[in-house]
């Protein structure tokens, strides 16, 4: 027998509300060793993440992994962590809050946004608690990754469905799993770029990183390889770059397995060797900046490069809480919406309507029976 949990799925005499889940990877709590092992664990124990039989997996991550990692990224988390704490997080909560004003402007009050993170806090458990909370009963899921992935947007999707195995009631439920090549997120990376050129000027070439994933995976089916690519064409195409100015590489490898290549590093040692002294290097697959962009990016490539021969790379940052970026996808949203924005507000109206004849039948009982 199903064990439900949390509130009622329903409350029964109150308006019924569009949720928008707004997710992205995640973070450690805090900067420490021990906080970034808690992240590390649950995220490398996705079986969407690694596909190693468990028992096998378990070892190597426990045995291995788990007592040498955390310390490492903890050091590098210390370089990147804020006033806010995690640039992610606090990057992602401003991305929130723009969109749910610009719903808020267009729809007013039928739609509530809530920001949940795949590992760590603040979870998907935990927001979709929240929306369920206001009597959601439409809800569009929105990973913040351009490119899909089964590694991400299938892990995203995972989290949400488990949640959902323990409710009586589910929301109708619709998820934004890619939009690798909108013409609205091109034309936010473009402007990104430009604006960039216009105020540092212009590097050699521009590298487009993306993060990794294993090649099997794509072998296997994975679509991502193929939209980071088209990604990266459309971008070029729109700058107006020809093949020689720009090239695509794949970043943040873990363990020995062959992942996607070029590897950005090995291409960042090529370019250096060939004399080039100043590069522009772009994450187009992140959504807003991190560790892999802050440290990774700017830290380990750009001494990298200096190391090869070259004098300058420069990062130009994620599209974060850009204001083209937030419209972009405040209208993505939109488009996903219009159908259940038509029919919640009906439904709305009419319950509303019904509602006030009630109250005035039981008002003209009332006046009937004292006279």
């Amino acid at each position: 027998m199903p064990k439900y949990s949390g509130e009622p799925q329903f409350k029964h005499g109150k308006p019924s509300r569009i949720g928008v889940l707004v997710a992205n990877l995640g973070s450690p709590d805090e900067a420490t060793t021990r906080s970034v092992r808690k992240y590390l664990a649950e995220f490398l124990m996705d079986p969407r993440v690694v596909e190693v039989p468990r028992v096998i997996w378990r070892i190597i991550l426990h045995g291995v992994i788990l007592r040498v990692r955390p310390s490492r990224s903890a050091k590098a988390y210390q370089t990147v962590w804020g006033e806010d704490g995690s640039p992610l997080i606090s990057i992602s909560k401003a991305q929130a809050k723009g969109i749910a004003a610009r719903l808020k402007e267009r729809y007013g009050d039928d739609i509530v946004v809530e920001l949940a993170m795949r590992y760590g806090n603040p979870s998907i458990p935990g927001a979709l608690e929240k929306l369920n909370a206001q009597n959601v009963r439409n809800l569009l899921v929105l990973p913040l990754y351009p490119q899909y992935s089964g590694v991400t947007s299938a892990s995203t999707f995972d989290a949400v469905a488990a949640v959902f195995t323990r409710k009586r009631w589910i929301p109708e439920l619709r998820m934004i799993n890619q939009y690798h090549d909108h013409p609205g997120y091109i034309a936010a990376l473009a402007k990104s770029v430009r604006d960039y050129w216009q105020q540092h000027g212009r590097g050699e070439r521009l590298l487009m990183s993306f993060h990794g994933i294993p090649k099997r995976y794509v072998v296997n089916g994975d679509p991502y390889h193929c939209q980071c690519h088209k990604t990266a064409r459309l971008l070029a195409n729109k700058l107006e770059l020809d093949d020689s100015q720009w090239k695509v590489s794949f970043q943040s490898r873990l363990g020995r397995e062959e992942w996607l290549k070029p590897y950005t590093g090995e291409t960042v040692e090529e370019w250096g060797n060939e004399g080039l002294k100043k590069i522009d290097t772009i994450c187009p697959g992140f959504s807003a900046d991190c560790l892999e962009t802050l440290e990774e990016v700017i830290d380990e490539y750009g001494d990298l490069f200096k190391e090869h021969g070259g004098d300058e790379l420069r990062y130009i940052p994620c599209l974060n809480d850009a204001e083209s970026h937030l419209d972009f996808l405040t209208d993505l949203i939109s488009a996903n919406l219009s159908p259940w924005v038509d029919a919640i507000t009906t439904t709305n109206n009419d319950a509303a309507l019904l509602d006030s004849k009630q109250r005035a039948a039981a008002m003209d009982s009332t006046v009937q029976h004292r006279g």
